[in-house]
């Protein structure tokens, strides 16, 4: 009985696998309100009612997306950020990867990280909410910790808090400037001129402000 039960469960993984990228395509092709079960399911080669047996709703699919999305972004910068990266880097040019990298899944999932943005601040279950934070939050760790390596290049009083701010102030320019809906054409004139040279101007903010003295 093993094998069959074995089977069933492969089966059972793989299709969701199949669902949450269908999701996930929909969602950077035409955003989180044309993001419908049966365009979903349809996407994913499934019918509406294996998605429905799955979960009870759109909002059920929509919070796992998520969630799953926060864990495969930690899962790959635990592959990445490791001590042997580190190793042989200077800190210029880790912040210099961490920025190009972060620039990159921006640009290459604008609309796709954009509705979940929407969705995340928008969602009124705050269990949900707690559950994509502490993800976020052990991600955001893994970053400081990584570039604490750097430690003997930053001349901040407490590095590690250090560390924590600039990422944060980062983090959250990047999100509005290249997913959010603040930067209008307005703003534009504002910023760099492309994103090589926003990845330097924001490599040299960082290391200004990070081995600044006492």
């Amino acid at each position: 009985m093993k094998k069959p039960i074995a089977a069933q469960q492969a089966r059972s993984r793989e299709s969701l696998q199949r669902l949450l990228k269908a999701a996930a395509e929909i969602l950077q092709e035409d955003g989180l309100e044309r993001a419908t079960i049966p365009r979903i399911s349809a996407r994913a080669g499934l019918s509406p009612g294996a998605v429905y047996r799955r979960f009870p709703d759109k909002d059920a699919l929509m919070q796992t997306v998520v969630l799953t999305l926060a864990q495969e972004n930690d899962a790959n910068l635990t592959k990445l950020l490791t001590p042997e990266k580190a190793a042989g880097l200077t800190l210029k040019e880790a912040l210099g990867e961490m920025l190009q990298l972060t620039v990159v899944s921006f640009r290459r999932s604008s609309r796709l990280l954009s509705a979940v943005v929407q969705y995340f601040r928008n969602h009124p279950d705050q269990a949900f909410r707690k559950n994509v934070d502490s993800i976020e939050l052990l991600t955001f760790r893994r970053m400081i910790d990584y570039l604490l390596h750097f430690r003997k290049e930053i001349r901040h009083p407490d590095p590690e808090r250090a560390l924590a701010f600039v990422l944060t102030i980062v983090s959250h320019s990047l999100r509005e400037i290249l997913i959010g809906e603040t930067s209008t054409d307005i703003w534009a004139p504002l910023l760099p001129k492309n994103d090589e040279e926003l990845v330097r101007e924001l490599n040299d903010m960082m290391l200004a402000y990070l081995q600044r003295g006492g």
